[in-house]
């Protein structure tokens, strides 16, 4: 009887696994369809002009008779996004380390932490334009920036919190500062460093964005103002669209490695 049992639980563990996975896509569909049928009616209502609000349908056409443009310079912007996360999460972790480690250095470090949101952004893109040029490392750099705050601060509370237990435990087994960082410290601090990093993928294409529109000659953003400035909202909306479906499809990815890599608390 209790063969029966394990093997009708296993029989439905199978069939719910299809499920699971459609069940985030279906409601994604849905939730797309039902914000352009909003869109539509106020679209409808309000008798809007394309050059306010352009209609969802208008979008989609220039999204398709533009794609090969599209297409460029979102490569230049998921480059310039991607990059940025792997600066700005490698600069997090290394302060948040030096910060753990040398406690003097906190006093010198932690100013710098605060100046570097205390600053808006927009004020330091056209430095970094000048400094860096128009290219790529500008917007990587800004990018980075912006999510070097959350990065860091999560990063050094998560090594910061380290149940004394387990500390403790380390030094009855003599283990050494190195030891205790690898095996204890860090498997501790990697659920506060994932909501840092689950931030960072968010605002991480703002900072991209934000440096495309004071000075670049490609990427998403660039495209955005040369379309405004035509007048060519549609292309401008399409540029939108792209940017606002790869931003939410990385935070997606980055949630669900997440929640493998640290099974055991998230």
């Amino acid at each position: 009887m209790s063969e029966i049992n394990l093997d009708l639980e296993v029989t439905g563990a199978l069939k719910a696994k299809p499920e699971n996975r459609i069940r985030p896509l279906l409601q994604g569909v849905i939730t797309i369809l039902v914000i352009f049928g909003l869109w539509q009616l106020v679209v409808i209502v309000f008798k809007l002009p394309a050059f306010i609000l352009p209609s969802p349908q208008a979008v989609v056409i220039k999204l398709i008779q533009r794609i090969d443009v599209l297409a460029f310079h979102t490569w230049i912007t998921m480059q310039e996004i991607l990059l940025g996360l792997i600066l700005g999460l490698t600069m997090g972790m290394v302060f948040a380390l030096q910060m753990l480690l040398f406690k003097p250095l906190k006093r010198w470090l932690l100013p710098i932490l605060i100046a570097s949101q205390a600053i808006p952004v927009f004020a330091i893109a056209p430095i970094l334009m000048l400094w860096l040029g128009y290219g790529i490392a500008s917007k990587v750099v800004m990018a980075a920036l912006i999510i070097f705050f959350p990065v860091t601060t999560c990063c050094y509370d998560g090594l910061r919190s380290t149940p004394t237990g387990y500390l403790d435990l380390a030094k009855t087994m003599s283990a050494s500062k190195w030891q205790t960082l690898r095996h204890i410290r860090l498997p501790a601090a990697l659920p506060a460093l994932a909501s840092g990093i689950r931030v960072a993928v968010v605002v991480a294409p703002i900072g991209a964005v934000v440096g495309e529109w004071v000075g670049s000659s490609a990427g998403l953003g660039y495209l955005m103002l040369q379309a405004n400035a035509r007048m060519m909202i549609d292309e401008m909306f399409a540029a939108l669209f792209i940017l606002a479906l790869f931003s939410i499809t990385l935070y997606f990815i980055t949630d669900k490695f997440l929640k493998r890599a640290i099974h055991w608390q998230l």
